[in-house]
């Protein structure tokens, strides 16, 4: 399966949809594959700063723990907050209702396109 290519990727497997100056923020089909069954997410709170490629958060599964690494800097805006019920959304719908986070950033990177990711993870 591709990866959607309205969204720009990093090589630790989060996707970013840009949308003005406010970013949303997930982790790919393959992380979630790879993690197996997500049973609790750990997001940062609204209003703390996210500081490029530092963890600000943790998505942890049957088999292990994994980091949510943020993609840029900036302000965390929101948080999906729907994952406190429901973890498993980021394993079902890992590009629609299991986004992360939302950053209101400061600079953009320079990231993956879905075809770059597309060759990173061999699909």
């Amino acid at each position: 399966m591709a990866n959607p290519a309205d969204r720009k990727y990093t090589k630790e497997h989060e996707w970013v949809l840009v949308e003005g100056d406010v970013a949303t923020v997930g982790i790919t089909k393959y992380a979630a594959d790879a993690l197996g069954e997500i049973v609790y997410v750990d997001l940062p709170k609204v209003g703390s700063n996210a500081a490029h490629m530092k963890i600000c958060g943790e998505i942890e599964s049957t088999k292990s723990v994994g980091e949510l690494y943020a993609p840029m800097d900036g302000e965390i805006v929101e948080v999906n907050s729907a994952l406190d019920q429901a973890p498993d959304q980021v394993n079902d719908d890992p590009f629609g209702d299991g986004w992360l986070i939302k950053i209101r950033y400061t600079s953009l990177p320079d990231l993956l396109s879905a075809s770059e990711y597309d060759a990173l993870v061999g699909e």
